[in-house]
């Protein structure tokens, strides 16, 4: 009877409890779930509350935090979960108070700086990814990380002035160091040199940068081949480019490999080379230089004109148009189409019947006046 006393006493002080319960609504959590019935000591080890099935699962070093650490009051409903409302930043206002964004519950430890970085305005790559973050965050050591420059001059100012090997600032170099430099690169040295801007291969690859800038600045430098090239265009002799009033536009024979050899495509013209204008010399065509050299044949093959006998071109009044009767591939054999608009002396009773023009054409200038007739 002793003990059914005390049971009674218990429900009923129970069923107060209930009623005034400092935890607000615990969702039909009855106090025995947490508290020991001889006292209100709550054993921690043997409470049967799954965090998990809240808001904020615990883990890492939360999982060992006392609750009345987070938990400040009697009411656990409500509790904030974000991590500002626990943890004072001690970034101040230079970074987000969001701490998951750097931070995991396992630790303060910051692991993966270089994805953080790369969410960031400057990603971190080559030697900029072994740097000590103090280089560039001035504040590193109080936890602040103040915004900074992302340009490369803004940090790296003292090593352009101190650079002698070109001398930068003599040089008029540019202060945008990425136009020379590779900033996935390790270091300074000149085979990190991004000369995109003007590849530097075939004969361009020289082994000093002076070979080129040669004026005490590396600033303002033409691209165009004759700025530093005009030495060698006019020492050429075979064939003087001078004499010849050559293109000072180097690439249209020449290629970055070398000089020699030399190669003009001539089918870009308005005058392509066939049959054997293709192994004449240039000279030979261009006595005049290399600039508005006339095209018909006769300009060039007047001697050869004059001097045929057979039949005598003078003579007989021939006209200058070479092509009529001659191709690119040689003086002789040299053919007339003289059955089709003419007379057919290869066909019909003709044929055979001649050795020369001037069997059938023997008074001077006749030859001339029959073609044209012809031709009108």
């Amino acid at each position: 009877m002793r003990n059914l006393s005390l049971l009674i006493s218990f429900l009923a002080l129970f069923n107060v409890v209930v009623a005034q319960s400092p935890h607000g609504d615990l969702k039909g959590k009855d106090c025995g779930s947490c508290h020991n019935p001889q006292n209100w000591i709550v054993d921690t080890k043997k409470l049967d509350f799954d965090h998990s099935t809240t808001k904020f699962p615990l883990m890492g070093q939360h999982s060992s935090v006392d609750c009345q650490t987070c938990h400040t009051t009697l009411k656990f409903e409500g509790t904030p979960v974000n991590c500002s409302s626990c943890h004072t930043s001690v970034h101040g206002n230079t970074l987000s108070n969001d701490c998951q964004t750097c931070h995991t519950p396992e630790n303060w430890l910051v692991k993966e700086i270089l994805p953080l970085h790369e969410r960031s305005r400057f990603a971190l790559f080559g030697a900029h990814q072994t740097a000590d973050c103090g280089m560039c965050h001035q504040n590193y050591e109080v936890r602040k990380f103040e915004p900074v420059q992302t340009d490369c001059y803004s940090c790296h100012a003292k090593d352009y002035f101190a650079t002698a090997v070109p001398n930068h600032p003599n040089g008029k170099f540019s202060t945008d160091c990425t136009m020379c430099h590779d900033v996935k690169a390790v270091n300074w040295r000149s085979s990190n040199i991004n000369h995109e801007f003007f590849p530097l291969t075939g004969g361009h690859n020289r082994p000093s940068c002076y070979d080129c800038h040669n004026q005490g600045s590396f600033a303002g430098l033409s691209r165009e081949c004759y700025s530093c090239h005009q030495p060698n265009y006019e020492a050429v002799k075979n064939p003087d480019h001078v004499l010849g009033n050559f293109s000072k536009q180097c690439q249209t024979c020449h290629n970055i490999n070398a000089w020699v050899p030399a190669q003009f495509d001539h089918n870009l013209t308005t005058f392509p080379l066939t049959g054997k204008h293709t192994s004449v010399q240039c000279a030979s065509c261009h006595t005049q230089g290399y600039t508005g050299t006339p095209k018909a044949c006769v300009s060039c093959h007047q001697t050869d004109y004059n001097a045929t006998t057979n039949p005598k071109h003078t003579a007989a009044s021939f006209p200058t148009t070479c092509e009529s009767c001659h191709t690119t591939s040689g003086w002789q054999p040299a053919q007339f189409d003289h059955d089709g608009p003419f007379f057919p002396i290869y066909s019909g009773q003709h044929r055979g019947e001649w050795n020369a023009c001037s069997d059938c054409h023997k008074k001077s200038g006749k030859l001339r006046r029959i073609y044209l007739y012809k031709l009108s």
